[in-house]
């Protein structure tokens, strides 16, 4: 057998020892934090927010942070994952406690996020698929 086709025969068992489930992950890129804030205030809650969940986490998920000012009430500010949201919260227009209000979101969606991916894990999913149900 010749290097090239010993190789291919590896990379084939390999493959199909990790199984499709970890192609699959594998495929998807992660740790992207998108931004659609408008506002000085949303980009600066946006801003706190990346910069305390890139120091405490690894960032093995996505998420979208978005805003909707209102002049009235400041701006809903909310962030999601997988489609869902996680966190949603009226931002004053002032901005004295914006980075503690950012900190205690970053923590809050980690946990939230950390429970998701158990639940995933511990899904009894011997009839159906995770997706079919």
């Amino acid at each position: 057998m010749s290097l090239p086709r010993v190789i291919a025969v590896l990379a084939l068992s390999l493959m199909l020892a990790l199984g499709p489930a970890r192609a699959a992950t594998e495929d998807e890129m992660m740790g992207f934090i998108v931004d659609n804030t408008i506002s000085h205030i949303g980009h600066n809650f946006y801003y706190e927010f990346t910069d305390r969940l890139r120091a405490t986490s690894r960032l093995d998920f996505n998420l979208v942070v978005n805003e909707r000012p209102d002049a009235r009430w400041g701006s809903l500010v909310s962030v999601e994952y997988e489609r869902e949201v996680l966190y949603r919260r009226f931002l004053p227009p002032n901005t004295t406690q914006l980075k503690d209000e950012a900190v205690a979101a970053a923590d809050l969606v980690k946990q939230l996020i950390i429970e998701r991916k158990l639940q995933r894990m511990l899904q009894d999913t011997t009839d159906l698929e995770r997706d079919e149900l």
